[in-house]
């Protein structure tokens, strides 16, 4: 298999984000509902970064569900939610018109809930011919059971598991790419944990070095 083609490239995919909303989130059970909504802020800044067309849909914003989180719509400024009604937001002609107007062949997705309303559009996606990559650590699901379960039968059905952090070190690839390192290089000292507090440290560590010691006056 060709190396380059395998791994991700930000020309090359789309990211789907799919009911970020308070309301879905109370059922949140898989795992700690704030690194969740964090790790969706990660890769939404990560696709900003890199260039990636982003697609955000909401459901029963206004009856149930709520808005956008506003810390995710902070850091997507430009990006405005599709609403609509289907837990299926591949149909929704609106979503799937959005996505496909991208005219990207790898679509990266996340949301609430993994056995619904991320699921469901994932092996919508895969069935249309689109190759998907499920960022899993920017999934929640009602239950650690029912989550793992989710993940399960989406791979079993041609998509790829994720993290958000291997995807802004695929689409990096380099630190040398200085267009990204700054953008790439904030997103992990914030979101990066451990990882991210080493690069903070080798950033500062690197600095030249300023000499504490005034230069000598020369004689008068």
């Amino acid at each position: 298999m060709d190396t380059i083609k395998a791994l991700l490239q930000p020309q090359d995919c789309a990211l789907l984000l799919v009911d970020f909303q308070a309301g879905l989130a109370f059922g949140v059970e898989s795992s700690a509902r704030q690194v969740i909504v964090q790790n969706a802020i990660a890769l939404a800044r990560t696709a900003t970064t890199f260039g990636t067309p982003i697609v955000v849909s909401t459901s029963a914003s206004r009856v149930y569900s709520g808005p956008l989180f506003p810390s995710l719509q902070a850091v997507l400024p430009g990006v405005h939610p599709i609403e609509r009604r289907n837990m299926n937001c591949w149909e929704d002609d609106h979503v799937r018109e959005a996505v496909l107007a991208t005219k990207r062949q790898r679509l990266l997705v996340s949301g609430l809930l993994t056995e619904a309303c991320v699921s469901f559009p994932v092996l919508s996606a895969l069935e249309a011919g689109l190759e998907v990559f499920v960022v899993a650590d920017a999934c929640g699901g009602l239950t650690p059971d029912g989550h793992q379960l989710a993940l399960r039968r989406m791979e079993a059905a041609g998509a790829h598991m994720t993290s958000w952090l291997q995807v802004l070190l695929e689409f990096q690839r380099d630190w040398t790419r200085h267009e990204t390192y700054e953008g790439a290089r904030s997103i992990v000292e914030s979101n990066g944990g451990g990882y991210g507090m080493g690069l903070t440290y080798a950033s500062e560590m690197l600095q030249p070095a300023q000499s504490p010691i005034p230069a000598a006056v020369p004689p008068a």
